[in-house]
């Protein structure tokens, strides 16, 4: 071993405890059920060797007539007849809901703790404050008459949409647009209970043994451009993105656990499983696209990117959700407007009707901006960094318009190491880095307490979760020896460690990617000075975070800043760390963890599959292919009118009816 004192260079730490902007909601969203995060949660990808059937050598053109070529890189498959599932499949009822009554019977038993004057009149500077003023804004109205139908939301978001096409989704803001303007036949309450979304599906059974889903359609649902919505759309989306040649790795992450989905009739179509798995809700949670505008073009251009008929449905899809697209400005706005035809059918009120009159997506980067904006009306909400929530949320400019509250999140965030990087194969490397970051400056110097340290994958809070790591805990003299260990010395004497791989000798100097925002840099900056004392040399970056997603999914970093929210399931996560996982942006492999992905999902027992979760947890923690930072929690700003904000695991537009539960009273 090289001497130490010649290997590294070991100064006075250069930090100096300046405020650390809680990170903005710019989130990887983990779950192809809504948005968690970019976010933002979680989504699911077979791990390679997984047990299927090959496909034949000469995949079929066709399956029937009016059924493109599209996708027929599939295995065949001739689904059986109706009435032969129907006699065999022993049928249970599952749920189908409205999400506004069901949240109403959940609020039922929670009624507001003072009146609104009263709540609207409080400065949230404690706990009793904070759950009073929560429990009056988080109410739905007690009768239509109370709403003003003609209000307009100044919705805040921090990065714009990648892609407005729905199978495109891989954002939390990509999310939240798809609960607004498309449709997943599954959704899911604040409790994570799967149910069928009501506005959509007449009924939804499920066989006994989770080998089929069986959905009938309502008959009144029509697209934006007034084509009727049928169980054709449902087959056809699944074929488009079984499509290899489409880049979708968020959402077939969890389609392609199923067999194959097929249209019996306008209304009636039928998913079949691959095999039983206690996840299987997951799989069918997928965004509709509507078979009649891509149908010939995806034949031409199956990248959905490229053509000029795929530019002008990106530039403004056809919808199928309450709000369609009025107006796109890149990197400044998008604005929702509700679409009348899709609660009206043939002059008659089939669905309920959309409280809010438009929405209007006002993309703002930088967090100071984005707090005077809502300060000056020109925001109606707009999540807070910790810094703003204790200092610069206190006065009358802010009170006189607006309120706050805080709430659960499970959203984590992480710096992420390419593992397949000659610098990160090592896990002992990795772990050094978690050794060397400072966690008490950043949660104490930094996020004045209200954070917590992130300890992996799963929330301390989460049924799922490990009791059993133990958080690291600054230790530059642990880091240095796991260096040394893994052959990083400083063999020339310069300062900087080096090691010789492929015959070549390879300095610690390595590009970490960030958001182009001054908490994200910031909390990079403070990783960079960290790791300086022990002669590693960090590059700070900060792209567009439309960049960073991109360099992401092409696997073109050494190291990036991420976070995921919260999926509905863990069994979802093995799309982020199963081998071969469609969002495995660090390339991680481990045969121990894809093979407890594989029991976890076909496991029915909730505590045997905690338990199975737990050792993933545990596994990855020690692991580190993200050195894990931080959980946050939810702060929020919003106008003293908004009515129905309520948190969950996943944020507050994160379950429904989220974003859809928003109103405002009659002046």
């Amino acid at each position: 071993m090289t001497d130490r004192t010649l290997c590294v260079r070991r100064r006075p730490g250069v930090w100096s405890p300046i405020p650390l902007l809680l990170l903005a909601t710019l989130v990887w969203s983990v779950g192809c059920g809504g948005p968690g995060g970019d976010v933002p949660g979680e989504p699911a990808a077979s791990s390679e060797g997984e047990t299927s059937e090959q496909p034949a050598e000469e995949p079929e053109e066709t399956t029937e007539a009016g059924v493109s070529a599209l996708g027929t890189e599939l295995e065949p498959f001739d689904p059986p007849p109706l009435e032969e599932i129907d006699a065999s499949a022993a049928w249970v009822d599952m749920p189908v809901f409205n999400a506004r009554e069901t949240l109403r019977e959940r609020l039922a038993g929670e009624p507001p703790l003072v009146s609104e004057a009263e709540a609207m009149a409080l400065r949230n500077d404690s706990d009793e404050s904070n759950q009073k003023i929560y429990s009056v804004v988080r109410q739905l109205p007690a009768s239509d008459e109370e709403v003003d139908y003609d209000a307009v939301f100044l919705h805040h978001v921090s990065a714009d949409a990648k892609s407005l096409n729905p199978v495109m989704i891989n954002s939390t803001v990509e999310f939240e647009l798809l609960e607004l303007t498309g449709l997943q036949l599954i959704g899911f309450d604040a409790d994570f209970t799967p149910r069928a979304v009501g506005w959509a599906v007449e009924s939804w059974q499920a066989s006994e043994d989770r080998m089929y889903d069986k959905f009938v359609l309502r008959d009144d649902l029509t697209w934006s451009d007034g084509t009727p919505f049928t169980a054709h759309d449902v087959e056809f989306s699944y074929r488009t993105i079984m499509d290899p040649r489409a880049p979708i790795p968020a959402v077939r992450s969890t389609v392609e656990k199923l067999r194959w989905v097929h249209a019996y009739d306008d209304r009636t179509v039928v998913m079949f499983h691959r095999e039983p798995l206690a996840s299987w809700t997951e799989n069918i949670q997928f965004p509709m696209i509507p078979k009649h505008v891509y149908e010939e073009s995806l034949e031409d251009d199956p990248t959905l990117m490229a053509s000029d008929h795929h530019l002008k449905h990106e530039l403004k899809p056809v919808t199928l959700g309450p709000y369609e697209y009025a107006s796109r400005t890149r990197g400044q706005e998008i604005v929702l407007r509700r679409r009348e035809s899709w609660y009206m059918h043939d002059g008659e009120q089939v669905r309920d009707r959309p409280y809010l009159r438009e929405f209007r997506y006002r993309i703002i980067t930088d967090p100071n901006t984005t707090l005077l904006a809502l300060k000056s009306g020109e925001l109606q909400d707009a999540r807070l960094t910790a810094e703003q929530w204790l200092t610069q949320t206190k006065g009358d400019d802010f009170y006189e318009r607006n309120t706050k509250a805080s709430g659960l999140e499970w959203t984590e965030f992480h710096i992420e190491w390419n593992t397949k990087d000659p610098i990160f194969r090592d896990a002992r490397v990795r772990r050094a880095m978690a050794y060397a970051f400072d966690f008490d400056e950043m949660l104490q110097s930094v996020f004045y307490g209200l954070v917590e340290q992130g300890t992996g994958i799963f929330n301390p809070a989460a049924w799922m979760a490990s009791q059993d790591v133990e958080p690291f805990v600054r230790d530059l003299d642990k880091a240095e020896d796991l260096l040394d260990e893994a052959g990083w010395d400083d063999s020339d004497g310069d300062g900087v460690r080096d090691k010789e791989i492929d015959g070549r000798l390879v300095p610690f100097e390595f590009t970490l990617i960030t958001y182009q925002q001054p908490n994200a840099i910031k909390a990079c900056t403070l990783l960079k000075d960290n790791l300086d004392q022990i002669g590693v040399v960090c590059n700070v970056k900060p792209v567009e975070f439309t960049v960073k997603t991109q360099l992401a999914l092409d696997h073109k970093f050494q190291a990036l800043m991420g976070g995921w929210g919260t999926g509905t399931d863990p069994s979802t996560l093995d799309n982020i760390f199963a081998t071969g996982g469609g969002r495995n942006f660090s390339q991680y492999s481990n045969p121990e963890v894809d093979e407890l992905f594989r029991q976890g999902q076909k496991e029915f027992d909730r505590e045997k599959r905690a338990a199975l979760y737990a050792r993933i947890h545990e596994i990855l923690y020690e692991d580190q292919p993200n050195l894990w930072l931080f959980y946050r929690k939810s702060l929020y700003g919003f106008d003293k009118r908004l009515r129905g904000f309520n948190f969950s695991p996943r944020d507050p537009y994160g379950v429904q009816p989220g974003l859809l539960g928003l109103w405002f009273p009659k002046e």
